[in-house]
């Protein structure tokens, strides 16, 4: 299961995202720090695609795609020191997929911290840099032998260009380092070439006005990151709502879907994951796959015996499905197709996969 680790500056509304996200409860103070340890959560992303086949094939049982949320402790200066709470910071983010960077925008006088978003994400990766840069001092100082992992010996080729772009100050994410470059260097682990979202923390009384709040994040961000703007606030009070109490409050406030499945796509595109479906009596459930991924690396994400013994699937885009009203239905019409090895699964595909072990 992916990772979305959140990070941001103290009172930054980091934690009440974790709740949104998750439906959690972590501590939520107007205090610096009120989170001293790593969280983790799971969010279970709404799919409406999903709950109109459950309702089509009168499933028992309905799960949707899902992703591990961290919330980490808050980012203080000299993180890569060690100091305060910087440690334990540094610890938890390096093993997540993806970083969601949680700038607050909106003031209010009760809570300190800082509130111009371009500021915090100024402080933030010059910490994530910092960070990065003694991570990968410490690694070349290490003089690995390039030939006892063909990986690791590709990482350490492209370290010293990285470091000296981190030592100029500029994020692996903004640096125009080349595509293969920053694959390369994955093994390493270094926090500034994760992929990427910012979160803009609005106020209730901003929500008029999130693209021109957006506006100087993304021009910060290039083409790095997707920014979007979000009232965490009413979010993390929506998410502890019934279903349909939390979705009449979004359309109310002009939230229209809300953030867990804002974030959740943005985090979908930024890792290169898609989703597909399966359907029956027993279950509908929602699958995330890696983008481009073939039909047998597909039926491995329900079970490796599927991988294994992968013949053939048949395959059907949702709509076209729901359309038809069943699969005996849908088949009888000439919409199923069967597909061999070399299919390359779509988002939205429901699949039936044939195989023998």
């Amino acid at each position: 299961m992916d990772r979305l680790g959140l990070v941001g500056l103290p009172n930054s509304g980091k934690s009440a995202l974790f709740n949104a996200l998750t439906g959690g409860d972590a501590l939520v103070a107007a205090h610096p720090f009120s989170t001293t340890e790593t969280e983790i959560g799971v969010a279970h992303v709404p799919d409406p695609r999903l709950d109109a086949l459950a309702e089509m094939s009168k499933s028992k049982k309905v799960v949707p795609a899902a992703f591990e949320v961290v919330d980490i402790a808050g980012v203080q200066k000299s993180s890569e020191h060690g100091e305060g709470l910087g440690a334990r910071f540094l610890a938890g983010i390096r093993e997540v997929d993806a970083l969601a960077l949680v700038l607050r925008s909106f003031a209010d006088e009760t809570v300190p911290g800082e509130t111009d978003p371009v500021g915090a994400l100024e402080t933030l990766e010059l910490e994530l840099v910092l960070a990065d840069a003694s991570s990968l001092e410490n690694q070349l100082a290490r003089k690995r032998r390039p030939g006892e992992d063909p990986a690791l010996g590709a990482a350490m080729a492209a370290a010293p260009a990285a470091l000296e772009l981190l030592h100029g100050g500029t994020p692996l994410y903004r640096s125009g380092l080349p595509a293969e470059s920053r694959e390369a260097l994955r093994p390493l682990f270094l926090l500034t070439n994760k992929p990427l979202v910012a979160v803009v923390n609005v106020g209730e009384d901003q929500l008029g006005d999130t693209e021109e709040l957006e506006r100087p994040v993304a021009e910060h961000l290039g083409e790095a990151a997707e920014v979007l703007a979000v009232c965490v606030q009413l979010e993390a009070e929506a998410a502890r709502l019934e279903p349909g109490e939390r979705k009449e409050l979004l359309e109310g406030l002009g939230l229209g879907e809300g953030a867990l499945l804002r974030v959740a796509a943005a985090a979908w595109r930024i890792l290169g994951r898609q989703t597909f479906l399966t359907t029956g009596e027993k279950e509908s459930r929602a699958w995330m796959f890696r983008k481009g991924a073939k039909a047998p690396e597909c039926a491995g994400v329900i079970h490796s015996d599927l991988q294994r013994g992968f013949i053939k699937a048949d395959v059907i885009a949702w709509d076209e499905l729901l359309d038809a009203g069943s699969f005996a239905a849908a088949r009888a019409k000439g919409k199923v197709r069967l597909e061999g090895k070399e299919y390359v699964v779509q988002d939205g595909d429901v699949l039936e996969i044939r195989f023998n072990v």
